[in-house]
């Protein structure tokens, strides 16, 4: 069966991701524990997921909200952040990937974070 796509035969992810560095807050969503969050960096974002750099090690099946500064801005003056949920589905070496489960964009001050 011929595919449109460039993507290999063994290729899983559906959607398409782009190398996008940008600085993300992540906090852990949990009704037993505390607020757990940490700092990072992404390594890349397609439509469904989020892959970035944690120092903290985030176990499979937590559920995450992250926040991440857009590079594009409302109408080249408001600055926008991405806030999504979702749950981790694998972390290796201080990288950890998550599966986006709902999103949105929400306008920020220029010295919020």
């Amino acid at each position: 069966m011929a595919t449109l796509s460039n993507k290999p035969e063994n290729e899983r992810r559906a959607a398409d991701r782009f190398p996008i560095e940008r600085e993300v807050r992540y906090k852990v969503i949990s009704k037993k524990n505390g607020d757990e969050s940490g700092v990072g960096s992404t390594i890349n974002i397609s439509s469904n997921g989020v892959l970035f750099t944690t120092e903290k090690l985030l176990i499979p099946g937590r559920r995450l909200e992250v926040s991440i500064n857009w590079p594009a801005q409302l109408n080249n003056k408001c600055a926008l952040k991405l806030v999504a949920r979702g749950r981790v589905v694998r972390f290796e070496q201080g990288k950890a990937a998550m599966e986006i489960q709902q999103y949105e964009f929400r306008t920020s001050s220029a010295g919020a974070h």
